[in-house]
């Protein structure tokens, strides 16, 4: 997030040190309650745990299929959708997706300018995007996200992306081109670099983070 003076990031670390609430969070949640359904455990979910059978087969063979894959986030990943799906009528798969809108918004409630508190107060709003693919999932998903963002947030304004990150990075571009770019450098986020010897100015490389509030 950014106030246009400085950067804030939250999360956006990975699905082992973090990325709370994202695509992986959620597959992984939905394939946990579906193991412990067939286990017998407390927290299952006979409705996940048949999707995990239609997708990946026999429960028992589970471990064998994902632990040697180097894509692990994206197949957990997959599995989101089907906890989307089922989260209509199954109380476990919807009280994963309410953990994962807390977990959004905690992240943006982060990283967001109003966030300080003085902001809100002084009845200013700042504005939150909802971005990325996880959003396909709909209202199974976007209704307690904002729910979850009226607590945490409740100056800021919840808009839709205009655009996906290509988009973002062509507009950042052009204002670069123009010199009216507001946005501010960062050594990561926005990286712009100086005039290298005999004048040449080296490209500029704008990083995409797989988080952002």
């Amino acid at each position: 997030g950014t106030d246009l003076m400085e950067w804030h990031r939250a999360d956006g670390w990975g699905h082992l040190l973090g990325d709370s609430g994202g695509g992986a969070w959620i597959g992984r949640a939905g394939l946990d309650a579906a193991m412990r359904a067939h286990d017998g455990r407390r927290g299952g979910s006979p409705a996940l745990l048949d999707r995990l059978r239609a997708v990946f087969g026999p429960p028992e063979a589970l471990p064998g299929l994902l632990y040697p894959r180097s894509d692990r986030p994206a197949v957990l990943a997959s599995f989101a959708p089907e906890v989307a799906a089922c989260a209509g009528a199954d109380p476990v798969a919807a009280g994963i997706l309410r953990q994962a809108a807390g977990h959004i918004a905690e992240a943006a409630a982060a990283v967001c300018p109003t966030s300080a508190g003085t902001a809100v107060e002084a009845g200013e709003s700042g504005e939150v995007a909802l971005t990325g693919g996880l959003f396909n999932m709909g209202e199974p998903l976007i209704a307690p996200l904002r729910e979850e963002l009226a607590q945490l947030l409740p100056g800021a304004r919840v808009t839709t992306a205009a655009g996906d990150p290509l988009t973002g990075a062509l507009r950042i571009a052009r204002a670069l081109a123009a010199g009216d770019l507001r946005l501010p450098r960062h050594p990561t986020m926005l990286f712009v670099p100086r005039e290298h010897g005999g004048g040449q100015r080296g490209g500029t490389a704008v990083r995409d983070e797989p988080r952002t509030g």
